[in-house]
């Protein structure tokens, strides 16, 4: 049977159950630019096809981890989310990708645990945003995350927009949800989950400080923002290696 590209077709092809203890890691890489060096680094070569991306087992901490591409954006991240979940019932969902810091609190490099997800960009003209915000806002629960690698990660809420971060808006970002970073696909990833009671770590590093006058030197230099990316997701395999053994 096959299915299309629809989330709830993906559900219907592959019914939802709880996880088992055996169970495998479902590390999921949204956008292209983050999943072609965490693909090189792999180096396995083979791979099947899905909807979204593709997907491959690689060994990690001992055990075997499907690494799934997902695509960018709220609406694939939510697809994908959803399609994973439903394919291979995962005890575990772990987004690696790359964010956006802001405010003096972040820098180059830094790794963000999410504490608590905040898709930002709703806009309605009816009524009061607030309260479709605060919906689709995920506390997620990070106790997962191994000890002995705390200090290796910012544990703090991301924002997420299908758009990058805008300098004249940081300073609401920061008042509002208590963010100093944002991305395009944490939400809906957060909230996919959360809806099929998987659990799930977001562990994002940053690529650019944007500050509230310049924006960052990567605005407007893809090339620039894609070494950052790959030094990123580079840094974030090793990090998950790391943790993998005690997941």
């Amino acid at each position: 049977m096959r299915c299309a590209l629809g989330v709830a077709l993906a559900v219907a092809c592959h019914p939802a159950r709880p996880a088992s203890p055996d169970a495998p890691i479902v590390v999921l890489v949204s956008a292209a630019a983050e999943w072609t060096p965490v693909r090189a680094r792999l180096g396995d070569p083979r791979h099947a096809d899905t909807p979204f991306g593709e997907w491959l087992v690689h060994r990690v901490g001992g055990r075997d981890v499907i690494f799934f591409h997902g695509g960018f954006g709220k609406v694939s991240a939510a697809a994908s989310t959803q399609y994973a979940i439903a394919r291979w019932h995962p005890r575990l969902l772990v987004n690696l990708g790359t964010c956006g810091g802001f405010g003096r609190e972040r820098k180059v490099g830094d790794v963000v645990l999410a504490s608590r997800t905040v898709i930002y960009d709703i806009v309605e003209q009816m009524g009061d945003a607030a309260e479709s915000i605060a919906y689709y806002a995920t506390a997620l629960d990070t106790s997962a995350w191994p000890a002995a690698l705390r200090a290796r990660v910012i544990t703090a809420p991301l924002v997420s927009g299908d758009r990058d971060l805008v300098p004249g808006e940081l300073a609401g970002l920061a008042a509002r949800y208590g963010a100093s970073a944002g991305d395009w696909e944490s939400g809906a990833i957060a909230w996919t989950a959360r809806k099929n009671g998987t659990p799930v770590l977001i562990v994002r590093a940053v690529t650019d400080v944007v500050d509230a006058v310049h924006g960052d030197a990567t605005y407007g230099d893809e090339a620039a923002w894609q070494r950052r990316a790959d030094g990123a997701m580079a840094s974030l395999l090793e990090l998950f290696a790391a943790a993998a053994p005690a997941l």
